[in-house]
């Protein structure tokens, strides 16, 4: 299907403060020069502000990621997510008509929508409040039929239903999204007929009915306001520094491996002359963190070290990383503290948080005790890495 810019088309695009904030976060996922990784999530969020992909849109998002203009503009036109004509100002209505919903009344739904929107899809309403269009699985399979209407799913639909989301959309209300016959996600509309012993901590909606509700922007249009900016990926959790520039705010000069994945926080002091990467960890002298440094040996005891590989999560490379800090027995990783747990998580540079997103501590005093931390008492050289 060619799909083209359409004819009318706004004078200028610029995201909103919060928006401008959210993408030059989105960027720093990527390391230098590979910052046109970012070009689906920065397109979607320009569709997000505005409804649709302008060329004004598109160009901006180019030149903020410094590709050409032709480049961003061959991604907006080959997927169809990408809407490149106006939508509606209230919404645009996606009425879902893979097998599931055209077998259970989708056809219906698309009637009303010729009715009460546009005799063709992608057309405007004559108010301009509304659009739509038919597009492929929208993955609630078991709510058939359904319909995407601005950022959420009414499902379980009728014509009749549908017609009357419609009118109330258009009097500035929003209907509440989700199940539309009673019943509260997917289960039987008269309840679970089995397990019934997890049909409890129920919200009062469903999480993602529930999410709506709460955010209350289920047909507005993303401005950026919405949520805490969050970027876990970082060494933050949150953005809050402003900055003057209008360019990525990217990586520095943090020595990257093949994998394109920093291995080391400090940069290189100079790029003339490349400084030798040091090892991940000095035997007597780890980096600075948080936490404190548990108390380590020299050498292992008399008998030689324990198999440290026997931990969940520990391979070859980590059982090294840890002699080096002077670890050598499954009784020194059970005395952790949460600090010390801190502390270690911190220094092992490229594995960081694996002692506590594997619970090292609980499987060590398992094994000090001569037990086989629950999973089996194998672990063939390099099994986990």
């Amino acid at each position: 299907m060619l799909r083209r810019l359409n004819h009318a088309q706004p004078e200028s695009f610029a995201f909103t403060p919060d928006n401008l904030a959210w993408a030059r976060a989105q960027v720093t996922k990527y390391p230098e020069g590979r910052q046109a990784s970012a070009i689906i999530p920065l397109l979607w969020r320009a569709q997000e502000q505005e409804g649709w992909l302008s060329r004004p849109a598109i160009e901006y998002v180019a030149d903020m990621l410094g590709m050409a203009h032709i480049r961003a503009l061959e991604v907006a036109t080959f997927y169809f997510m990408f809407q490149l004509q106006p939508v509606g100002a209230v919404a645009n209505i996606q009425i879902c008509g893979t097998t599931s919903c055209m077998i259970c009344g989708a056809e219906d739904l698309i009637g009303v929508c010729r009715e009460k929107i546009a005799d063709k899809p992608h057309q405007l309403s004559a108010d301009g409040k509304f659009s739509w269009e038919e597009v492929e699985c929208l993955g609630s399979c078991a709510n058939a039929p359904m319909a995407q209407i601005g950022k959420d799913y009414y499902e379980d639909l009728t014509a009749e239903k549908l017609a009357a989301i419609i009118d109330s959309l258009a009097k500035g209300e929003v209907p509440l999204p989700g199940p539309q016959n009673g019943r509260y996600a997917s289960e039987p509309l008269a309840g679970l007929t089995s397990l019934k012993e997890f049909d409890s901590g129920h919200t009062q909606y469903n999480a993602s009915v529930q999410r709506a509700v709460d955010l209350g922007d289920t047909v507005k249009r993303i401005d950026g306001t919405e949520v805490p900016l969050l970027t876990p990926w970082g060494k933050q959790s949150g953005v809050t520094e402003e900055t003057d520039t209008d360019a990525p705010v990217l990586s520095g000069d943090a020595p990257i491996d093949e994998t394109g994945i920093d291995r080391r926080e400090a940069p290189v002091e100079s790029k003339a002359e490349p400084q030798a990467v040091a090892p991940a960890v000095a035997p007597a002298a780890a980096a600075a963190g948080a936490g404190t440094r548990p108390a380590a040996l020299e050498a292992p005891r008399e008998g030689g070290a324990d198999d440290l590989k026997l931990i969940k999560g520990v391979g070859p490379k980590l059982e090294q990383l840890l002699h080096e800090l002077g670890f050598y027995h499954f009784e020194q990783v059970a005395a952790w503290t949460a600090d010390e747990v801190a502390w270690v998580d911190q220094n092992l540079q490229g594995f960081k948080g694996r002692v506590s997103r594997d619970d090292w501590v609980e499987q060590a005093k398992v094994l000090a005790s001569g037990g086989n931390a629950e999973f089996p008492d194998r672990v063939k050289k390099g099994d986990n890495e």
